[in-house]
């Protein structure tokens, strides 16, 4: 049964994964050592101090993505994520020549109000969303977990998502959210094209930086490419992610907590010595 939604009992948490929030003052790095690193994301773009790079424009940046058969959408309560089966891939720009790195999922991090969401800002503006395409290299490593940390070993292509018109690529996405209404539900669809979070063609400068992944075990050697231009989504889709629940059915909720899911954007962390990168000037 292709449409089938699993009950929450199918959900069994790794056996390392500790609970992990993002209530005000939680230290990550006590759990997660990694995240007391020195580069970690995200960050704040400063867009005067990024340097244009124009070797960055040698090989173009290239995603060669396919469309995804029985994609699974699943809600973790941290995020929506979609895990894609078949063999996307990404190279050029600032990669490595001749390395290919393998789309694994799709992840959306959202506020619960408009003017906050996103985990990188710019010029110190937040967008309502940001998504997520986590890749890892398929020419050095054989899986995502391999790659966690290693060097060239991991590739995130970010995309600020703003409020407007409908996107009608994520529509697949927004209309089974209600399906997945609590932490551990996962619903497989069965077409899901990844190209439809791509920015046009012409609109696709974007900026690069080396950071690390935004949610524990926050590890670093991550490259960063953020694309310049939004996506647009209607305010109803952005509705169905907030209407989502961070708990499993029937918990019992600690004092203060609302249990909705949203607002899982990790703070902005220091530049230190890193350097910002423009594809463009």
């Amino acid at each position: 049964m292709a449409d089938s939604v699993n009950e929450e009992s199918d959900y069994v948490p790794g056996k390392d994964e500790l609970d992990w929030g993002y209530e005000e003052g939680v230290e990550w790095g006590l759990h997660f050592p990694a995240a007391n690193g020195e580069y970690q994301s995200p960050i704040n773009l400063n867009s005067r101090e990024a340097q244009y790079d124009p070797s960055l424009l040698d090989i173009g940046l290239s995603p060669n993505y396919v469309v995804c058969r029985d994609c699974e959408v699943i809600n973790d309560g941290h995020t929506v994520r979609i895990l894609l089966k078949s063999k996307s891939v990404v190279t050029g720009g600032p990669l490595p020549s001749d390395h290919e790195y393998e789309l694994h999922e799709v992840r959306f991090h959202w506020g619960k109000e408009n003017q906050r969401g996103s985990e990188h800002t710019v010029n110190f503006k937040a967008f309502p969303m940001e998504l997520h395409l986590i890749h890892w290299n398929s020419t050095l490593f054989n899986s995502l977990e391999d790659a966690l940390g290693r060097k060239n070993g991991i590739l995130i292509i970010a995309l600020f998502v703003q409020v407007g018109k409908e996107h009608l690529g994520l529509k697949a996405i927004t209309e089974v959210l209600q399906d997945l209404q609590y932490k551990g539900k996962s619903k497989i669809i069965p077409c899901f094209n990844p190209n439809t979070l791509l920015p046009d063609p012409l609109l696709r400068d974007y900026w690069v930086y080396e950071g690390s992944l935004t949610t524990p075990p926050c590890s670093e050697n991550v490259t960063w490419i953020l694309y310049r231009y939004p996506l647009t989504i209607s305010q109803m889709q952005i509705e169905e992610f907030r209407r989502l629940r961070s708990h499993v059915k029937g918990a019992e909720l600690p004092e203060g907590n609302d249990g909705m899911l949203g607002d899982n954007f990790r703070p902005t962390q220091p530049l230190s010595d890193r350097t910002v990168r423009a594809a463009f000037q």
